[in-house]
């Protein structure tokens, strides 16, 4: 079975998923800074597809796989913590 999104919506500082199988994870926008970033409009412009979440206006794509590996932002190196 196949889990994908099935709405999203936003707070001031989480982004909520409704998935498929009746789950709902909200993970930190801090994740993902073009989502924190963005307007109120651009976020809520979301393309919903099978394997995940797009933003056009905002060059960004989020897999469910990785919501629910929990991976934020993989554009950027991340320091290490000793």
């Amino acid at each position: 079975m196949s889990i994908s999104a099935a709405e999203v919506r936003f707070d001031d500082h989480t982004m909520w998923v409704d998935l498929s199988d009746g789950r709902t994870i909200g993970v930190p926008l801090a994740w993902f800074p073009r989502l924190l970033h963005a307007t109120k409009a651009e976020r809520e412009d979301v393309e919903i597809s099978p394997m995940g979440l797009h933003w056009d206006a905002l060059d960004e794509d989020i897999s469910i796989a990785g919501l629910l590996a929990g991976r934020g932002d993989q554009t950027h190196t991340r320091s290490q913590v000793a």
